[in-house]
């Protein structure tokens, strides 16, 4: 099914200290730069099917090849994906992600891995104002989830095209920027 929907575009980990994550990605591992985006609250948000609190996040993106990398970091108790992982005892890789081009494609994927059996955790819904996202549980080991995402939308696009443009003869300056 993944290959079927495009493939994965997008490694993600959630931590508890994005910026010594990144400064490791950067200086240890070479990838970089990171373009952060600080207290982001996804608008419209469900936990488990249900309209709840979102949680508020860091959230952080560079380019590894044909990979994005993000890295997440929650900063409230709110329901999430990201709260369940860490209650669970993990840290590190959380999920891998999907990304449409349309709503009507996000849609028909959304409802195609409903349809395989997979759990809804936390969405922002259809009222969401820049992108719809989803998160999926899977029977992975280590609580490996499945995403999707509205990420190739005109809203998003353009933002992911700059964070793989930088990458491309990143000199390992400046390794971690703002988005504004």
């Amino acid at each position: 099914m993944i290959n079927q929907l495009g493939g994965i575009r997008q490694i993600a980990l959630v931590v508890k200290d994005a910026e010594r994550t990144m400064k490791y990605f950067a200086e240890t591992l070479g990838v970089g730069p990171f373009y952060v985006v600080s207290n982001m609250v996804p608008d419209d948000y469900h936990y488990r099917g249900k309209p709840a609190p979102a949680p508020v996040l860091t959230l952080c993106f560079a380019q590894a090849g044909p990979v994005q990398i993000e890295i997440i970091q929650q900063h409230n108790d709110a329901p999430s994906a990201y709260r369940d992982f860490f209650a669970a005892g993990h840290e590190g890789c959380q999920h891998v992600a999907l990304w449409f081009a349309d709503s009507a494609e996000y849609t028909r994927a959304r409802q195609r891995i409903l349809d395989a059996g997979l759990k809804l955790v936390h969405e922002n819904g259809d009222k969401a104002a820049v992108a719809r996202f989803a998160y999926f549980e899977t029977e992975l080991p280590g609580g490996l989830m499945l995403e999707i995402a509205e990420a190739m939308t005109p809203n998003v696009r353009g933002m992911f095209e700059a964070v793989a443009e930088a990458a491309k003869n990143w000199n390992g300056e400046n390794p971690i920027r703002s988005f504004g």
